[in-house]
């Protein structure tokens, strides 16, 4: 693998940041919510594996899903999905054209992005951006090729858009050598302008950085899933804080006002690491926090709410709960799950 640019960041200031968060209970927070099921009429054949649902600028929702839980390659199932503002199914597209699908981004134009993680048969390991009809507009990468290099990707996890138009990747989904482990910001037309990361715990190192969100200051929020926290840096990689208060982040949404939501989809205890398959023992043990989604401040790293996974203790001990988070402009919370295969939407009970 190509050596990458590591951030040399002052241990003080990752010290300092750890302390002045203290005092956030794990899983203590109060769950003001209800969870709504049902509410996508989904067409015969999307059984899930849900990786994403958002709504454009019309109104109309879109859902993305990975074919079940095994991947989209060989299959003829439509993983984009349109819906209207009741839930009520379009049309679907994109059959062939993606093997894994991993996040999901509607932008200013209402394209919807989406990036595949996985690679083979001369597709995979790029970010797609499609217009609303289906046709691909843009290829970041270079499809099924994996790599570290400018122009490569390896198991892309995650695409933003910071106002300016510059693009940023997470790009890495397993632990190790090996694998990437890195951000990597491209201009608004793809070129690549840097990077940062590397494989580590400390600051600003990363391991299956998952997800990504931007505040009202631009500083830009990573789900660093395999070191159990959100890392923040400015939108030129420099560091400014970890937060493990939100505990293992597998998605992220920051709305107009500051707010952080984040999904925790993965996180075991000594009881599920015992259920797991020994190749998976360790692979998100973090036994102080309960699964669910984590609602607090960007501002300040305080959780306010905890919304408990609604199926731990029956769901599979791997994964449950939501990976793909988005909050529309009233506060619902949609939540789109892997595992237990479905979208729930979260609305916030009334005092």
């Amino acid at each position: 693998m190509v050596s990458r640019r590591l951030l040399l960041i002052p241990l003080f200031l990752f010290a300092t940041t750890a302390v002045a968060l203290a005092g956030n209970e794990p899983n203590s927070q109060p769950n003001p919510y209800r969870a709504e099921y049902n509410f996508f009429k989904l067409p015969p054949g999307h059984d899930g594996a849900f990786v994403g649902a958002r709504a454009d600028h019309q109104g109309h929702f879109w859902v993305i899903d990975r074919c079940g839980l095994h991947g989209c390659a060989g299959s003829k199932i439509d993983p984009i999905m349109e819906f209207d503002s009741n839930g009520n199914f379009i049309k679907s597209f994109g059959a062939g054209k993606l093997l894994m699908p991993h996040g999901m981004l509607i932008d200013k134009d209402d394209h919807i992005w989406t990036c595949d993680n996985r690679v083979g048969n001369g597709i995979g390991d790029v970010c797609l951006e499609f217009a609303q009809d289906g046709k691909v507009l843009r290829t970041l990468g270079t499809p099924g090729v994996a790599g570290d290099g400018p122009q490569t990707f390896s198991e892309p996890n995650a695409v933003l858009i910071a106002p300016n138009g510059d693009i940023f990747v997470c790009d890495g989904h397993l632990a190790g050598p090996g694998h990437n482990a890195r951000v990597v910001k491209l201009d608004r037309n793809g070129k690549f302008i840097m990077q940062w990361g590397g494989h580590g715990g400390g600051p600003g190192q990363l391991e299956m950085p998952h997800a990504l969100a931007m505040d009202s200051q631009g500083r830009l929020f990573v789900g660093d899933r395999g070191n159990n926290r959100v890392q923040i840096f400015d939108q030129n990689g420099k560091f400014i804080a970890a937060w493990k208060q939100f505990s293992r982040p597998s998605g992220l949404y920051i709305d107009a006002n500051d707010t952080l939501y984040v999904a925790d989809g993965e996180s075991t205890t000594d009881e599920m690491e015992a259920k797991l398959p020994p190749n998976l023992h360790g692979f998100g043990y973090n036994p102080e926090y309960q699964r669910g989604m984590r609602i607090g401040s960007a501002k300040t790293g305080e959780v306010k709410y905890f919304i408990p996974d609604p199926d731990l203790g029956h769901a599979d001990p791997h994964s449950s709960a939501a990976e793909g988070i988005w909050v529309d402009s009233t506060g619902v919370i949609y939540a789109a799950e892997v595992g237990p295969k479905k979208v729930l939407r979260y609305i916030k009970n009334s005092n």
